[in-house]
């Protein structure tokens, strides 16, 4: 049904963890596609030992490269990206497939919706405390509890997981190799989206998996993927929230192009931001 995208960096029990629960909680068979960053900790030999399809580099290449890479080798029609701290619920991916089918449209980027164990600030997700490390994890309760929470559709998919057709990763290029290693960059691939023609950027309520938060990205060195952003598209990352897929809004419909009037302000205050830095 769909290619599975986890990039790794030496994080083997939350990949393992992250594999598993889609073998066990998914309604379809997917195709998991692994890139390996770096992969000493044993990583490398349990996908060869799982005989998962997989891409490698023997450091860490960063987000935007890992997920280009798998990309290269992805069987299926439909991609989805997925990171490698992540737990998948029960029917997650039937939510998303029954969207799809009910779409008639292959140009669209849908999210699943992250239930998280601590609050920052995130209007699109749901705060429950399942545990934030492998041992402290309560499988049993989340299974139990997952789909038990209202969640409405949201407005503005960008955060993992996500799903897009085949043919619109092609189209787009994927991730921009030049936010490496990654900061920013699903803004980025969203709005190269939006450049595409893509006016759909919803977030499914009902599709849910358990995100861990952050197991990789605290030990990168982050790029300044804000400042790269306004540089490339001329706009804050800011205004394509608010007004091109409109995050965290409950869903109602295709997005639309923002009125004129307020991009001419936005595009001013992005031109004045520019100059500062």
């Amino acid at each position: 049904m769909f290619s599975i995208i986890i990039p790794t960096w030496n994080n083997l029990p939350f990949a393992r963890l992250c594999v598993e629960s889609i073998r066990k909680n998914s309604v379809y068979k997917h195709q998991v596609v692994l890139h390996i960053n770096d992969g000493s900790d044993g990583t490398l030999e349990w996908a060869k030992k799982e005989k998962l399809d997989y891409t490698h580099t023997p450091d860490n290449a960063g987000i935007c490269i890992a997920v280009n890479m798998a990309g290269g080798i992805c069987t299926q029609d439909y991609i989805v990206y997925m990171n490698d701290d992540m737990y998948v619920c029960p029917l997650w991916d039937k939510y998303l497939a029954d969207e799809i089918n009910a779409l008639g449209t292959d140009n669209f980027m849908f999210s699943a919706t992250m239930i998280e164990p601590a609050d920052h600030g995130n209007p699109c997700v749901l705060v429950k405390n399942y545990g934030s490390t492998i041992e402290t994890f309560d499988e049993q309760k989340l299974l139990a509890e997952c789909n038990t929470f209202e969640k409405k559709d949201w407005s503005g998919s960008t955060w993992p997981p996500t799903i897009v057709h085949k043919k619109y990763w092609h189209i787009t290029g994927g991730y921009s190799i030049e936010l490496s290693p990654g900061v920013s960059s699903d803004d980025d691939f969203s709005m190269k989206m939006w450049q595409a023609g893509c006016r759909i950027f919803k977030g499914i309520g009902k599709s849910r998996v358990y995100h861990f938060q952050s197991k990789s990205t605290l030990r990168v060195k982050k790029n300044n993927g804000r400042k790269q952003f306004l540089m490339k598209w001329g706009i804050n990352q800011s205004t394509f929230n608010k007004y091109f897929t409109r995050r965290s809004e409950i869903y109602t419909g295709p997005q639309q192009e923002p009125p004129e009037s307020i991009m001419k302000r936005e595009r001013f205050r992005a031109w004045l931001k520019r100059k500062i830095v």
